[in-house]
């Protein structure tokens, strides 16, 4: 039966894109981006193999069908091995209504955000670094809410130095560039699976009562969305350089 095969041939082709798509990217023969579209082409043909299989199972029930049935079910599992992925990132924000919004520039000062400088020099696509208000800010306030500066009890200089310390054991991070002077320091942080970079950087600013302010923005270089991954990794850092924290 016509559709039975067409639901095995497209849950191969799912499976082989979106495994293409993975080890592409992670092994660093196609750029992330790239990788990560054939990701997502390859689960959209998950559901469509997963689709032409349940029609494939339904129409298959006549007897005279039948031997056609074990190419639908094995399209059908190819499909759903497809999707499962996308199910897995989608879902959880879709149940709880906390989807990330799409934006992938996230900053803790929306007013005096900070700007790369070391990042914007090794920009060699034409990227646009500078802070966007009008694009971000309402975003990242309804799905996030409120993501203030860090207070630090100790004076700018001392805190600075335990961003270095703390930045140094952040899994992922590339330091890329340290000022004392302005007390910035900028990197990247690769993801693991398609080993997308986000640019962040981080200063200390003296309080107004004493002690620092940290601030910190973190910045996709790739997509229009990030799931959330930008505005997580500020919140981890702060956690860790807290006072009390283990690290």
């Amino acid at each position: 039966m016509i559709i039975a095969w067409l639901a095995f041939y497209d849950g191969l082709l799912a499976v082989a894109m979106l495994t293409a798509g993975v080890v592409g990217a992670h092994w660093g023969f196609a750029t992330p981006f790239f990788g990560f579209t054939m990701f997502l082409l390859g689960s959209l043909l998950g559901l469509v193999a997963l689709l032409l299989g349940l029609i494939g199972i339904f129409a298959t029930r006549n007897p005279l069908r039948a031997p056609a049935r074990p190419r639908a079910v094995i399209g059908t599992i190819l499909g759903l091995v497809a999707i499962a992925p996308v199910l897995w990132i989608v879902v959880p924000g879709v149940v709880t209504g906390h989807s990330a919004p799409p934006i992938n520039d996230i900053t803790t000062d929306f007013d005096h955000p900070l700007e790369f400088t070391h990042a914007q020099k090794l920009n060699v696509d034409g990227r646009d670094m500078k802070y966007d208000k009008a694009k971000y800010a309402d975003r990242q306030l309804q799905g996030y809410g409120p993501l203030l500066p860090l207070k630090m009890p100790a004076p700018p200089d001392d805190t600075f130095k335990a961003v270095q310390r703390t930045a140094a054991q952040m899994p992922t991070w590339t330091i890329t560039i340290t000022d004392p002077a302005t007390r910035t320091l900028e990197g990247y942080s690769t993801s693991g699976l398609f080993h997308f970079d986000d640019d962040f950087m981080i200063q200390v600013r003296p309080g107004d009562a004493g002690g620092s302010l940290l601030e910190m923005r973190s910045k996709s270089r790739d997509g229009i969305g990030d799931f959330g991954v930008n505005h997580q990794r500020i919140k981890d850092f702060f956690a860790a350089i807290s006072p009390g924290s283990s690290g």
